[in-house]
């Protein structure tokens, strides 16, 4: 299908292989202002850099309407950067081009666009980067400080969010890296924040911040992206008192692992364990990474980026440890949980346990009984209820 315009574009995207609902679409209002935007300002055919995209609005659209000279897109999920090749194999034409004029750099993939992680090669000479505002401040800390450092002189960054989740202090997070940071006008609940003037960078990188618990007496790494940051949070909190009770495991999977708090603690109860940790975010992944380093573990700690374990053989594994999202960007939804706890159940061996703790008010226990097997409930406290799964043996 060849596609030149964004409503061309916005009408075929889709969010497969992440959670799909009526109430989810793969695309919103910020997407198409950042596009538009980034056209008034005449930013065709400059060196495009994108970040945040969730599902390839931002990418495609892109080059379809600005012609880039290079086009290089970072997505922390990695269920995003499937969809976003999804997306684009639906939208090629019948030339077997991506829409629009994208550039032939050999660099590039076959769809005129590369993925690369957050890092230095993602920003090299980019004079433009199209930013989805990220939910937290080191987050956004964590890209501006990369934008400025690595990005030409010349750079200008479109950071567009929703008026609702925008704040007064990414003004002050951008104005610490950048001469010129300006609000634009409001259209259709979405805003921009155009910087420019990138400030001379001399501090070292301060990201994954490392930070001791000491109630655990662990050091955890965190990347700007991951949930809590190197905190830790009352949900995993709860799970942890019930380490005593798990079984030990030739292989456990920590699923969803965040800064891996869970991968690191069961590991240090079950000397005899191999450990995954696992989590659809590269930062996730990369601070689970970084926390095993920092105590000792990486040896026994094994991090991969992956979507609800849809890389691990069936019946292999003999505990999973969960502590699932309840919502989905930024809107309650119990697919992602449902998601994790289906894999849970395919990937465990007859016998094995999943253990989970889930928000009070979430109804999973049905659906841990239906998808993995029969769940007792080990413990509430005033907003967690934690549960023990197990496989059946035949």
């Amino acid at each position: 299908m060849a596609a030149n315009t964004l409503e061309d574009i916005f009408r075929v995207l889709r969010r497969r292989p992440d959670v799909e609902a009526p109430n989810l679409q793969a695309w919103d209002a910020t997407d198409r202002l950042l596009l538009e935007t980034a056209v008034q300002l005449g930013r065709a055919g400059s060196k495009i850099t994108v970040i945040g995209d969730r599902y390839g609005a931002l990418t495609l659209g892109a080059s379809a309407v600005l012609a880039p000279a290079s086009l290089r897109v970072h997505q922390d999920l990695i269920t995003g950067e499937r969809a976003l090749r999804l997306n684009a194999a639906a939208l090629v034409g019948e030339d077997g081009h991506p829409p629009g004029p994208a550039a032939t750099d050999a660099a590039h993939t076959g769809n005129g666009f590369v993925q690369l992680p957050l890092g230095p090669e993602l920003l090299a000479e980019a004079d433009t980067v199209l930013l989805q505002l990220p939910k937290t401040l080191a987050e956004l800390e964590e890209v501006a400080a990369l934008v400025a450092r690595h990005a030409a002189p010349g750079i200008r960054l479109l950071a567009g969010g929703r008026v609702k989740h925008m704040s007064l202090g990414m003004n002050a997070v951008l104005e610490r890296y950048f001469v010129s940071v300006q609000p634009q006008l409001a259209r259709q609940k979405s805003r921009i924040l155009l910087a420019c003037g990138p400030r001379q960078v001399t501090t070292s990188p301060r990201f994954p911040v490392v930070e001791h618990l000491a109630e655990l007496d662990l050091d955890v790494a965190a990347h700007g992206a991951v949930f809590a940051g190197p905190r830790l949070d009352i949900g995993t909190r709860f799970l942890l008192t019930f380490l005593p009770s798990m079984k030990p495991a030739r292989h456990a999977v920590d699923l969803g692992c965040g800064t891996g708090i869970l991968a690191a603690m069961y590991a240090r109860q079950f000397p005899a364990a191999s450990v995954t940790a696992t989590d659809q975010s590269a930062a996730a992944v990369q601070s689970a990474l970084a926390t095993a380093r920092a105590n000792g573990l990486a040896d026994r700690i094994t991090v991969l980026q992956d979507d609800a374990l849809s890389t691990f053989p069936d019946g292999t594994v003999e505990t999973v440890l969960l502590n699932p999202p309840f919502h989905v960007g930024a809107g309650v939804h119990a697919g992602a949980g449902l998601k994790m706890i289906g894999a849970a159940g395919r990937v465990l061996a007859p016998g094995g346990e999943l253990w989970t703790v889930f928000n009070r008010h979430l109804a999973y226990v049905p659906a841990l009984e239906r998808l993995v097997g029969p769940t007792d409930v080990e413990g509430r406290n005033a907003k967690f209820t934690v549960t023990r799964s197990r496989r059946p043996t035949r």
